[in-house]
């Protein structure tokens, strides 16, 4: 297996974490008989040598050692070999032209020992026969043949696990090979029928969803809730939570025990994509399962689709507030979870969080840190951040205990008029703030915030109080500013603070509370056209904000704003041509930066819409944008690689204020 391992200048090659010295330490771990050192060399495996997925010259020279391995009857656990190559070769598929040498080298690599792959298929480790079918459609290269293999191994197998991994080798061979899929896809259509089981019925018809929709039967919500059922109930005894035995971890508590009941639904989920009224009717099906496991796994799947598309997700939601008043804590805090990035398309599950809140007084508040700091607790947080009332007699009460969560203030903002109770408490939590103190930002920070939300003019004695007991370059001096510029006129006691600061560290924030409190253009206009000039494209954008809301009073600031229009910071380039527009009504220069920048960078359309939100009628240039995100049912925070946990609120706005937008006439 190891032949010419020792005649390769590892010391020469690198990998994630420098010289790739000890790769050949690692490459004898994968065939050791024990159980732990090979876990150990594994793990080594991704996370050095194939680090996050990347392919470094100790990767490829790992290569034919590792085929080696996998084809040795003597080594244990070849399964996490194959899947280790098959991760390594299909780094580079769909690359095309583009393709780095490295990856391009390791495709090529796993293509040329394909061939084990078909030797694999056949093996008497079923782990092995497992990773094979995927590895044989992405490697092998002779189509006829791959099929073959597949349909061979198909009348002949007996393993369950093994039987799901053949079906999904099938939907993926259908893809890869069009051409070729005709057969492919008149088994996955025989598999989704009696008399097989339960559970590769689902996986058959969560391939035929990705690569035949037409295939699919008109029943399927009923009949994957009806087998996913049938399969729970086979489930001899419940397996651990984690997925294996070990400590009670957050990760364990949180993560579906049933993994491959998991991903069989997230497969079809993922195939019916944008058939969210199927999807929903599923989640429905699997959120009412007398299994508490399937309800878990639909917890979790239920976020992605929440986060992607845009529909009626009231009965869905409701369910998931079911949920809270199980026993299984680990049922709870799954959908707390997922309720919590909800904000006020929770509201449907609100009786439901107010019921865990209200038990449990203890959970309110949950330390974060070593130094005293805390936030609020997840139910809490999710009622609030509904907008529901009843959570604000809870913030009342944390309110007049020793410790501000660090969140408060966020959260204060959601919960819109009905926050208002809370002015009196956030005014007592402020003037118990001693400024200079050690503890003065940690308690001021989320009450400033909150106070910017309430905007109570009450407030504005405590906070010059706070304001004039810092220093000018102290962070909270931009937090209290901003609070008086929310509050307006009735802060006009603020004025002589607020010019005082025109020239310090927060320039711009001074000027925009200034023009807010008194609308003062000859006082604020000066500070803002120097700030366009000012390092850092962050500050020079909220220099064209705050010029914007001055309208025609700005016209000085005009030639500094077209020159900003076309800088090479996308940001910079929105914010300045909205300003241009408002300032001067021209529209010729300044919208097709705002079109290309709507199209091309979909985290600026909530900018561009504000803009014409404040536009009115003249707005109508762009009018066809608004009209043509109105009708998406795609969610304009929606991306492959990840999610932000305020994605769906900052649709949720977006979409506000394009109906905000008037009509073209």
């Amino acid at each position: 297996m190891f032949t010419g391992i020792d005649e390769v200048d590892w010391a020469s090659m690198r990998h994630a974490y420098g010289s790739a010295e000890d790769v050949p330490g690692l490459l004898r771990g994968l065939a050791s008989t024990d159980p732990a050192e090979r876990e150990v060399a594994l793990d080594g495996m991704y996370g050095a040598v194939h680090h996050q997925g990347d392919v470094y010259d100790s990767t490829l020279a790992c290569v034919p050692f590792l085929f080696a391995l996998a084809g040795s009857a003597q080594v244990r656990d070849r399964g996490c070999i194959v899947e280790l190559l098959v991760s390594i070769g299909a780094e580079g598929e769909g690359r095309g032209e583009t393709t780095d040498g490295a990856w391009a080298t390791a495709h090529a690599a796993v293509c040329a020992g394909a061939e084990v792959f078909a030797e694999l298929a056949g093996d008497a480790d079923a782990g092995v026969r497992q990773a094979a079918p995927g590895a044989l459609v992405l490697f092998l290269g002779e189509p006829v043949r791959v099929l073959r293999l597949l349909r061979e191994r198909i009348t002949v197998e007996r393993d369950d696990r093994v039987m799901l991994a053949l079906t999904e080798g099938l939907g993926l061979f259908a893809r890869r090979y069009p051409e070729h899929a005709a057969d492919a896809v008149g088994l996955l259509a025989v598999q989704s029928s009696p008399p097989y089981g339960p559970g590769l019925r689902i996986a058959a018809l969560g391939q035929l969803a990705g690569c035949a929709p037409e295939r699919l039967p008109a029943d399927l919500v009923p009949t994957v809730v009806r087998l996913q059922r049938e399969r729970s109930a086979r489930r001899t005894a419940p397996p651990c939570r984690s997925g294996r035995p070990g400590p009670d971890t957050l990760v364990g508590r949180l993560r579906p025990s049933d993994e491959e009941g998991s991903h069989l639904l997230r497969t079809l989920h993922t195939a019916l994509d944008g058939r969210v009224t199927d999807r929903i009717a599923l989640l429905n099906g699997q959120l009412t399962s007398p299994d508490p496991t399937d309800r878990c796994n639909a917890v979790w799947m239920s976020a992605g689709l929440f986060r992607q598309w845009r529909a009626d997700y009231r009965e869905p939601v409701a369910l998931i507030g079911a949920q809270l008043g199980g026993e299984e804590s680990w049922l709870c805090e799954a959908a707390v979870s997922v309720l919590e990035d909800l904000f006020e398309l929770a509201a449907p599950a609100a009786d439901h969080l107010n019921a865990l809140v209200t038990a449990n007084p203890a959970a309110w508040v949950r330390q974060c840190g070593r130094h005293g700091s805390a936030i609020l607790g997840a139910p809490l947080k999710a009622l609030a951040r509904s907008g529901d009332p009843r959570a604000v007699p809870v913030l009342a009460e944390i309110l007049e205990g020793p410790v501000v969560p660090d969140d408060m203030g966020q959260v204060v903002g959601h919960l819109g008029g009905a926050a208002a109770p809370l002015a009196p408490a956030v005014r007592r939590a402020l003037g118990s703030v001693v400024p200079g103190s050690p503890e003065a930002s940690a308690r001021a920070v989320p009450l400033l915030s909150a106070l910017a939300a309430l905007r109570d003019e009450e407030a504005v004695p405590e906070v010059l109080r706070l304001l004039n007991g810092v220093p000018p370059q102290d962070a909270l001096v931009g937090l209290a500013v901003r609070a008086l510029g929310s509050i307006g006129p009735p802060a006009r006691a603020a004025e002589p603070a607020l010019r005082g600061l025109l020239a310090g560290g927060h320039p711009s924030a001074a000027a925009g509370a200034l023009w807010s409190v008194e609308r003062d253009a000859s006082a604020v206009l000066p500070v803002l056209i120097r700030e366009l000039a000012g390092e850092g494209p962050g500050r020079r954008r909220e220099a064209a904000e705050l010029l914007a809301r001055l309208g025609p009073s700005a016209r000085p600031a005009l030639p500094a704003l077209r020159r900003m229009t076309v800088t090479d910071q996308v940001g910079e380039r929105v914010s300045a041509a909205c300003a241009v527009w408002r300032i001067g009504g021209d529209t010729e220069p300044v919208i097709p930066v705002l079109r290309s920048a709507w199209t091309e960078h979909p985290h600026t359309r909530g900018t561009i819409a504000a803009c014409l939100v404040a536009l009115g009628a003249a707005g109508g240039p762009l009018r066809d944008l608004v009209d043509a995100e109105l009708a998406a049912p795609r969610r304009h925070t929606a991306r492959s690689g990840g999610h932000g946990s305020h994605d769906i609120p900052a649709d949720e706005e977006l979409l506000r204020m394009c109906r905000a937008v008037p009509a073209v006439r």
